[in-house]
């Protein structure tokens, strides 16, 4: 990893700025939306339309980058981010905010393509699964240290609007003035969604009702945390809670998946989301609950989504896995948009507890049909699966196409050992 980190640190301390910017934004709109006065409703459709336009800039970005080139798009989509963040505080509406908000997520879906695919470009095939982790620590790392700047100033004033804008602006520096040369880029054509269902049904299903979870915990716990009354000082506590359990449980869950049915792990971290979550909604108004559901929430939604995709490929070849994640990420991000819709309504028709009660439900969803696909055909043996490599939701189709390769190409070393494939 420190050989990665040599290698590229511009690029990661670059994307280290980007993701505290993007940290940020959330948690910061989320607080201000209810100081502005606008209600759940109202903030669901802001909150939605950053992964409207995530899901626009994933397929947009490839034609941009054949016809500019990288350094051209990198520069004008963090541009636009940048001067998003400082119109977010002069135009405070509902309106205003959700453009802007589609915007900035066209944009940083743009930037990710960019950022990692110079990140593997950096990287050799003895690296990559290094500096594939190492960019998902700086990226989980982001969004975590970002939810203590929510602190240091008023988030009724311009001053926090002003950090974000220029924590994006001085994120150009290290990442355009690399050495590294712009890398050639290609990406796969997408398998068709109706092929990867019948590939793996719960891989498909699962991804679609996790897009839900993770764009409800993403967009609108601060909107949950500034309904329930919870301080500025609270709201980041609990926002990085969710971020910080998922990047302690990813590792021993992926341990896990690569020794056992992963459809048993599915079913059995779900129904432990499930069943603690719906236990805890009575007592919501104990903050340190709120903190422990906060982290076991995000503890089970992050690992998920790198074990859905690991189930997939268990039910794929080899050379269908790269194919299979432009899918993968795509159906994710049809289920993100309806994520924070749902949610929206469901708090401002039936108060805020219904942000955990939908949260649980989903993922009584994914237990639910987990153990119904578990009735229609026999799991591969473990020496037959696919390795675990560790990603996140945030991640852009290139990062996870990147992370199919390093699955292929362990679970190749490990059929020739006779080994089963080790965690990436």
């Amino acid at each position: 990893m420190l050989t990665a980190l040599r290698t590229a640190w511009p690029l990661f301390l670059g994307m280290l700025l980007l993701m505290i910017g993007n940290g940020l934004q959330g948690t910061l709109l989320g607080v201000r939306g209810a100081i502005e006065g606008f209600s759940a409703t109202t903030m669901s459709y802001v909150m939605s339309a950053y992964f409207v336009g995530f899901l626009i800039g994933s397929r947009l970005t490839p034609r941009l980058i054949r016809r500019v080139g990288h350094v051209r798009v990198f520069a004008a989509l963090a541009s636009l981010i940048s001067a998003a963040f400082i119109l977010y505080a002069a135009l405070p509406h509902p309106v205003s905010w959700a453009l802007m908000r589609l915007l900035v997520g066209v944009c940083f879906a743009g930037v990710y393509v960019v950022a990692e695919s110079w990140l593997n470009a950096t990287a050799t095939n003895e690296t990559r699964g290094q500096t594939l982790s190492l960019y998902l620590i700086v990226q989980m790392g982001g969004i975590v240290a970002a939810q203590g700047l929510l602190n240091v100033a008023d988030p009724g004033g311009y001053t926090l609007f002003v950090i974000m804008s220029v924590l994006v602006s001085v994120s150009f520096a290290p990442i355009l003035l690399a050495v590294t040369p712009a890398p050639y880029f290609e990406t796969t054509k997408p398998m068709s969604l109706g092929a990867l269902f019948q590939a793996s049904p719960l891989g498909m299903v699962g991804m679609f009702l996790l897009g839900g979870i993770f764009s409800a915990m993403f967009g609108m716990a601060p909107v949950f945390a500034t309904e329930t009354g919870l301080t500025a000082a609270q709201t980041s506590l609990f926002v990085a809670l969710i971020y910080a359990g998922g990047m302690i449980l990813q590792y021993p869950i992926g341990w896990m998946s690569d020794r056992m049915d992963r459809r048993w792990l599915i079913l059995g971290s779900t129904g432990v989301g499930a069943g603690v979550v719906l236990l805890g909604l009575p007592f919501l108004e104990s903050f340190v609950l709120v903190c422990i559901l906060a982290f076991i929430a995000g503890g089970v939604a992050n690992p998920l989504y790198s074990l859905l995709i690991a189930h997939t490929n268990d039910f794929l070849e080899y050379e269908d896995m790269a194919a299979a994640s432009g899918g993968l990420v795509f159906v994710t991000g049809l289920g993100a948009i309806t994520g924070p819709l749902v949610i929206g309504w469901l708090m401002g028709a039936f108060g805020a507890w219904t942000f955990f009660g939908f949260i649980a439900a989903l993922f009584a969803l994914i237990t639910a049909y987990a153990l119904y696909r578990m009735t229609q055909r026999a799991a591969p043996s473990v020496e037959e699966t696919s390795a675990y490599a560790v990603l996140t939701p945030q991640s852009s189709p290139v990062a996870v196409e990147v992370a199919q390769e390093v699955a292929i190409e362990m679970a190749e070393e490990a059929d020739d050992a006779g080994e089963a494939p080790q965690p990436a």
